[in-house]
């Protein structure tokens, strides 16, 4: 079986040097490889097709075989990193907390430790602004709102 570690150093290896960075990485038994990847920019698809002729260039078919898929981060999958945190402040962001609680609003900061989030409610004329400020050890989501 292909070690997920291998994996993650050979993304590691290739992303040396740009500002793009794991997100997650997972291998299953049967060798199937996913690849989150995101940036503190923009990630093109050309960036996802170069990682995964690299990966697939370090790789043995002959010796194992496998399933590779790159994907960047999307905008419907939550947030893992603190670094993705801090690229999306200014954005509206739903968060969900362990405890099943749930609070939207604007990502205001984030930092190593948590992030804060500004929310606005409206009740009858009277309007309410709230900061929150959560640890990462507390939230089991947070994923950007996405308006249409």
């Amino acid at each position: 079986m292909i070690s997920e570690q291998l994996i993650k150093d050979l993304t590691t290896q290739h992303l040396e040097g740009s500002d793009r960075f794991i997100v997650s990485v997972a291998v299953r038994s049967d060798n199937r490889i996913r690849i989150f990847i995101d940036s503190d920019t923009h990630v093109l698809i050309e960036h996802c097709i170069e990682l995964s002729k690299f990966i697939e260039s370090q790789l043995d078919r002959e010796t194992e075989d496998f399933e590779l898929n790159v994907s960047s981060s999307g905008l419907d999958q939550p947030y893992k990193l603190s670094r993705q945190y801090i690229k999306n402040i200014g954005r509206e962001v739903a968060v969900l907390l362990k405890d099943n609680n749930k609070t939207e609003g604007t990502l205001l900061a984030a930092d190593a430790e948590g992030f804060t989030v500004k929310s606005i409610t409206k009740v009858k004329k009277a309007i309410t602004e709230t900061t929150h400020t959560f640890l990462y050890s507390d939230i089991k989501e947070t994923k950007e709102i996405i308006k249409i």
